[in-house]
């Protein structure tokens, strides 16, 4: 008889990574998270005993948990979406996990090693801040549940080999058999083990809904003594519920993965793997993804199954998406037509807030006067609400009322019957210079975050206060007089680790400039005559009044 086949895994579940150095993108993210679990090299607990991964789906946060786990040779104690996360199953699994030194046995002389508590899509339950856990049913005693299994004490004595002068001894009467079993030694007879655990769950329906759950892992993130991972898609679900989730935890930020990176990823896996697709492939899967690797490797796996010919491509679809938006907006501004959600995510493949900057950009250009534009934009705003609404209660419902608000009765404000475009569909001015500024926005957050480590300040104070003055400093470097004022900016720079791009951005110039390498170049180097230079011995004494360097703060 032919063995099994094993059934072949999808590639997302075949390449997971086993270290932190393996995860694709977020360097940032998979250093503050690998600084957070060396924080628990101590006996004592750290302050931030748990961690909040937060990001868009497919950016790795799960992935890092689990290669953490691996790395450091950690037990993994997981709880997903797919199992009950109420109070009850929150306390027995991960607070079981949290008060306990170790899951796994561990060599005598050697420290054990830790339990990694992750609880996967935690910002899906629906837990509230006055909500309660679903009461315990009324269960009988055990002594009625043995009275109904065996009817007579005697029964009960031969089952579980009880006889007079032995010890345990038997049973007298049913007075005699407790209500619950206690310390008592009979408890601790296989048989006896057996009813005890048929009697507990004897008529109780397992609870599968998450009643209870929030409120059990908040008290968790304070009391456990195991660390401790939340992966959510939006932390301010979390944030919301309770102040642990702000000042409590180390909230690690990941991003969508960008496209160079992940387009080299699949360019490896289809190497080391051996399949076969068509050249335009990559892009296609890389402009779907949308900095999802999951969503990527899954499409790969797709079309790895079919002849490398443009039948790969009709799969993936070619369509580029704001082609769609940008036709259902001139629809909805042309026609007096009301859209439900499940139209619009039909229609996009996107959900309505995707669909609302392509209307307010155009309903200025579509609007026949004021009046009627005044009334768009009242309409407009009633739908933002209802989104706004929906995203901070997760309501998904009220999607219904912001799509045929936005839809219906921005058109009917706008016209009393249907009309011809007067105007070209425009892609949102907001949209683009969000994607033009995406890349500046990160290397300036970059900057501030390790600033604001040196410094001992926050992201957005160093923002404010740090980066401005980096700017100054640097830009007046430039002017190479005084020379010490020149030094000093490179030391800085040194010392912060700020790369070639960081140093263009606060410079306003291109990484590859003269200047952005002068500056990053260690202290030997050449002057402007040419000349190699040695660095000038440290001088204890010598400093003008008030000059200070960089190191004298420590940290």
């Amino acid at each position: 008889m032919p063995s099994a086949v094993r059934p072949r895994l999808p590639l997302a579940d075949r390449l997971r990574p086993h270290r932190l150095d393996q995860i694709v993108g977020n360097p940032r993210a998979r250093a503050e998270l690998r600084a957070w679990a060396e924080s628990w090299a101590s006996d004592r607990p750290p302050a931030q005993r748990a961690a909040v991964l937060a990001g868009p789906a497919g950016t790795g946060k799960t992935s890092a948990a689990l290669a953490l786990a691996e790395e450091l040779g950690w037990t993994l104690v997981e709880m997903n979406a797919s199992d009950a996360r109420n109070e009850t199953a929150v306390e027995q699994i991960a607070g079981r996990a949290s008060i306990t030194h170790t899951l796994a046995d561990a060599g005598r002389g050697k420290r054990p090693p830790h339990a990694l508590i992750l609880l996967d899509e935690a910002d899906s339950l629906t837990g509230r801040l006055t909500e309660t856990p679903r009461p315990k049913p009324e269960s009988f005693s055990l002594r009625d549940f043995l009275r109904g299994r065996y009817s007579t004490v005697e029964s009960l004595n031969n089952a579980y080999g009880l006889k007079p002068g032995s010890k345990p001894t038997p049973f007298e009467d049913w007075d005699a058999v407790p209500r619950s079993p206690g310390t008592g030694a009979w408890a601790r007879l296989p048989p006896a083990r057996r009813d005890i655990e048929e009697w507990r769950n004897a008529g109780r329906a397992p609870d599968l809904s998450d009643r209870g759950g929030m409120g059990a892992i908040s008290r968790l993130v304070r009391a456990t003594r195991q660390p401790l991972v939340l992966t959510v898609n939006d932390e301010s679900v979390l944030t919301r519920y309770s102040p642990v989730f702000r000042t409590g935890v180390r909230r690690v930020r990941f991003y969508p993965i960008r496209d160079a990176e992940l387009r080299a990823r699949l360019v490896e896996v289809v190497r080391d793997e051996g399949l076969r697709v068509v050249p335009g492939a990559f892009d296609a899967i890389t402009r779907r993804a949308r900095g999802d690797l999951r969503a990527a490797l899954n499409d790969l796996d797709v079309i790895a199954a079919l002849p490398p010919e443009e039948v790969q491509l009709a799969v993936l679809g070619a369509r580029d998406p704001s082609a769609d938006l940008a036709e259902l907006a001139g629809e909805v501004l042309s026609v007096p037509r009301f859209y439900r959600s499940v139209e619009v995510q039909e229609r996009i493949d996107a959900p309505p807030d995707d669909l609302l900057p392509w209307i307010e950009e155009n309903l200025p250009h579509f609007a026949p006067d004021a009046i009627r534009r005044d009334q768009g934009f009242g309409a407009l705003a009633v739908a933002a609400r209802f989104l706004d609404r929906a995203r901070r209660a997760r309501v998904w419902s009220l999607w219904s009322y912001a799509s045929e608000v936005m839809t219906g009765g921005v058109s009917l404000a706008l016209r009393d019957r249907p009309g011809p475009a007067a105007h070209d569909i425009a892609f949102p001015r907001f949209l683009g210079e969000m994607g033009r500024s995406r890349g500046q926005r990160a290397l300036r957050d970059g900057i501030a975050a390790k600033a604001g480590v040196r410094f001992h300040l926050s992201r957005r104070k160093a923002r404010e206060s740090v980066i401005p003055f980096l700017e100054s400093l640097l830009i007046a470097s430039r002017r190479r007089e005084p020379a010490e004022l020149r030094r000093t900016a490179g030391s800085i720079v040194r010392e912060l680790a700020l790369t070639a791009e960081e140093v263009g951005y606060l410079l306003g110039v291109e990484p590859g400039n003269r200047e952005v390498a002068s500056l990053l170049a260690p202290e030997e180097s050449s002057d402007d005559t040419g000349r190699t230079s040695a660095p000038e011995p440290p001088r204890a004494e010598g400093r003008g009044p008030g000059q200070r360097h960089l190191s004298d703060f420590g940290g």
